[in-house]
């Protein structure tokens, strides 16, 4: 299934210049939703995935569902202050500025196969600081997987060798 007709743009949000990807008409198909989930995940079906790790908020609505799919735990990466535990944070850079983000010390370990999960991959930047949280645990990192890629911005870059899915780009 084509996910394009479900994706809308908004320009200028957050900031003048940029071109947000709503993905809620996406989320409110059911059929769409269903099967963006299992292109998502059948890439990792035999990866061995324990945890799939999503930010807020958006990648908690893709993350939750596609550890269910995968048969796997879904670990919350969120802002500062959110989580009520003990937390460990990285810092990353977005097209439109920095932010940061947290996840709970004891979330992944050694033996978790982590699967990271976000809606879009613009510069590279969120997407480096979950795999940063992830391997600081002595988990591994098996990938990436998005709904969109924004190839213009050159984010796969900075993800290494890892495997990266995208199911659709922009350029």
């Amino acid at each position: 299934m084509n996910l394009e007709p479900y994706i809308r743009d908004i320009h200028d949000f957050p900031k003048p210049g940029v071109v947000f990807k709503d993905i809620t008409p996406l989320l409110a198909s059911p059929e769409g939703f269903r099967d963006a989930i299992d292109q998502l995940a059948v890439p990792f079906d035999d990866a061995g995935v324990t945890k799939v790790l999503g930010a807020e908020a958006r990648g908690f609505i893709l993350g939750g569902a596609l550890a269910l799919r995968l048969k796997a735990g879904f670990i919350p990466a969120r802002k500062p202050g959110k989580l009520p535990w003990n937390t460990t944070s990285a810092e990353y850079s977005l097209e439109y500025g920095t932010d940061e983000l947290e996840m709970h010390t004891d979330a992944v370990g050694p033996g978790d196969r982590v699967l990271i999960v976000d809606d879009v991959l613009a510069t590279g930047g969120t997407a480096s600081a979950k795999a940063e949280l992830v391997t600081r645990s002595g988990a591994e990192v098996v990938g990436f997987t998005f709904l969109m890629e924004l190839d213009f911005l050159h984010g796969r870059e900075k993800l290494g060798d890892h495997k990266i899915v995208s199911l659709m780009h922009v350029e």
